[in-house]
């Protein structure tokens, strides 16, 4: 049995029962899937040629700036305007190109700090809008990031949100302990060290206010994660942690699973492939990449430059012929391509690491 005999769309965007089909689906059988931020159409495209050639299943998720880039840069983000067009916009393309590759696609938002929260209530809106005329959210899931927040003003305000997206059966992801480093305008690389260690009992009260709303949620808990990536020693992981949040929440509830929770692993760039085997061991089903795609995805377009700078300094001349034109060498679909090609195979090892390669 593959992922696609679970799942009632085996193609495009997947919601509801489909999304907590697949995370069942990965974590009883030991993969998680790369969360891939995208910011453009071109993006979008190298995650999903990437999951198609590695028979696999994807998640694709903007972030609050993500979102607005989509929508422009010349476009006014007050009152989170841009990046609710932008997330809408991003969706809609997103929606309509990926059952052209064939795979499940989890279509998703990152990181709503409180501050963002406005971004958050417009795309709810965009949603049930969605939802009165398809049956489903434009969104497969959210996520609502108040880790900077008191654990109980934390888990009160997730819990008020999971309530509006559950008649959608629209999945939530909530953070609870800090992910370091600095992502979205959101700082974190001077907190104290202990906030990047969530607590088994922290858990377990986030998994007992939400599973009483709804079954689709999941918990982002900090393990010593970090945005970015960072020279080595710098970032100490601790995977083990949520071997003992899996553990804590069992006995308190008496499942028979030994996993009762789905777990999220952020700060993903830069980490080993023994820290994230570590962390799927544990019940880890989605993993976030941004830093690292960001720059497979330079070294294309760079590279192109550099190798092709006598060719696209003018229009016409180049070391073949003053006379010969350049318009083949400096067309954007060219070297545009060549950033895609480099971030699809920065995508397909990840597929690999994460043991999502040919789920399908």
């Amino acid at each position: 049995m593959g992922v696609q005999d679970v799942l009632t769309r085996k193609a495009g965007v997947i919601t509801g029962d489909d999304v907590l089909a697949l995370f069942k689906y990965a974590r009883e059988n030991k993969f998680a899937i790369p969360a891939i931020n995208v910011t453009s159409s071109s993006t979008v495209v190298a995650a999903l040629e990437a999951a198609r050639d590695k028979k696999s299943p994807i998640i694709i998720q903007t972030s609050q700036g993500g979102a607005a880039y989509f929508a422009g840069k010349g476009i006014s983000n007050t009152n989170q305007y841009a990046s609710i067009q932008g997330g809408i916009a991003a969706a809609h393309y997103i929606r309509s190109i990926a059952p052209a590759y064939g795979v499940p696609v989890v279509l998703h938002t990152d990181h709503c700090a409180h501050k963002l929260l406005p971004w958050l209530d417009g795309m709810l809106d965009a949603d049930e809008a969605y939802f009165k005329e398809h049956g489903e959210p434009l969104w497969s899931s959210h996520m609502i990031d108040l880790s900077e927040e008191p654990k109980d003003e934390n888990i009160a305000l997730t819990a008020k949100y999971l309530k509006r997206a559950a008649p959608m059966k629209q999945w939530l992801e909530m953070e609870i302990g800090i992910t370091g480093g600095e992502e979205d305008g959101v700082n974190n690389e001077d907190v104290d060290n202990a906030s990047l260690y969530t607590q088994p009992e922290d858990i377990y009260d986030v998994y007992a206010a939400l599973s009483a709303i709804s079954p689709y949620f999941s918990i982002a808990a900090a393990f010593g994660n970090v945005h970015g990536v960072y020279k080595p020693g710098n970032v100490k992981l601790h995977p083990e942690l949520l071997g003992k949040h899996q553990a804590y929440t069992k006995e308190k509830i008496g499942a028979s699973e030994d996993k009762p929770l789905f777990l999220v692993f952020h700060g993903g760039s830069g980490s080993t492939k023994e820290e994230f085997t570590a962390g799927i061991s544990h019940g880890v089903i989605k993993v976030n990449l941004d830093t690292d795609l960001q720059w497979a995805y330079l070294i294309g377009i760079r590279d192109y430059v550099l190798t092709k700078q006598e060719y696209i300094k003018t229009q016409v001349g180049n070391p073949d012929g003053d006379d010969k034109p350049n318009k083949k060498y400096f067309d954007p679909r060219v070297w545009v391509r060549e950033g895609e090609k480099t971030m699809s195979a920065r995508v397909k090892e990840a597929l690999d690491y994460f043991n999502t390669a040919n789920q399908l």
